[in-house]
């Protein structure tokens, strides 16, 4: 088997997660999280779109961890970042956090914004 390091660049990989936290960078993260190319930060859930419009030029797609199981977010929350030119894929948050670090590997513009397990 062949095996290749992977190159994140400046961004930085979601390394672990577990109950009621993440592990970003090295850095333990309590809590709900946005994590961006550019660094992480709390995120305040469905009802905050705000944090994730103010990095609008970095991401083409936000991929949403909803905890343990997947569930689907408000319509009001879709609604916003799609008519702002985000796209918007849902999944359990084990799922969007390897999904982040593969595309982010790929140096794709992607955003992840994590409810805890």
């Amino acid at each position: 088997m062949r095996l290749n390091e992977i190159s994140y660049n400046d961004a930085v990989p979601i390394d672990g997660y577990g109950p009621g936290f993440f592990r970003v960078g090295g850095q333990k993260h309590d809590g709900a999280v946005l994590v961006l190319p550019t660094g992480v930060s709390v995120w305040g859930g469905f009802e905050d779109t705000a944090a994730v419009l103010e990095h609008i030029s970095d991401i083409d797609v936000l991929f949403v961890g909803t905890g343990a199981e997947i569930a689907h977010p408000p319509k009001d929350f879709r609604t916003t970042l799609e008519e702002a030119g985000i796209g918007v894929e849902t999944m359990a948050s084990p799922a969007a956090c390897r999904t982040y670090n593969v595309l982010l590997s790929e140096g794709r513009r992607v955003a992840v914004a994590l409810l805890p397990v």
